[in-house]
């Protein structure tokens, strides 16, 4: 955060980024993927488990899971109007997205070290059960999302 930048100022940023971002962001709308909340560091999305989602053993196909993780951390990484791009991604499946229900991602910024941010992302039922813990690294590209 800027030097003279308030809290409220720096989520009030987070809210335009991403806000241009989602509108570019074809890909997490076709999922289902819905933009919750966001601030300063942080982004909270869902995204329902529909019957195309289901794999052989009809529960929600990881691939999906990873999506909305990774659409979290995309939305919570770039909302301080700095350019940032997935470098490392991984996840620990611990229980089943079930069919019909809605999942939720919240990301959370774990550091900033300059052109790389370290990011935590858990995926949970809308009830609060775990369903996959997710991390990630992101390299910071010098552009800004919006002028």
């Amino acid at each position: 955060m800027d030097a003279g930048q308030t809290t409220g100022a720096a989520d009030a940023l987070a809210r335009r980024v991403a806000d241009a971002m989602y509108a570019q962001d074809d890909a997490s709308r076709t999922l289902g993927i819905r933009l919750e909340a966001v601030g300063a560091g942080w982004a909270r999305m869902s995204m329902p488990v529909t019957e195309e989602m289901l794999n052989g053993h009809r529960v929600c196909h990881g691939g999906y899971i990873f999506s909305l993780a990774d659409s979290a951390m995309a939305f919570a990484s770039n909302s301080r109007n700095r350019v940032s791009v997935a470098q490392f991604c991984s996840i620990t499946f611990l229980r089943p997205g079930r069919p019909g229900r809605l999942l939720l991602a919240e990301a959370r910024e774990q550091a900033d070290a300059g052109r790389t941010g370290m990011y935590a992302v858990e995926v949970c039922e809308k009830d609060g059960e775990t369903v996959a813990v997710f991390s990630g690294a992101v390299r910071r590209l010098g552009d800004r999302t919006i002028v």
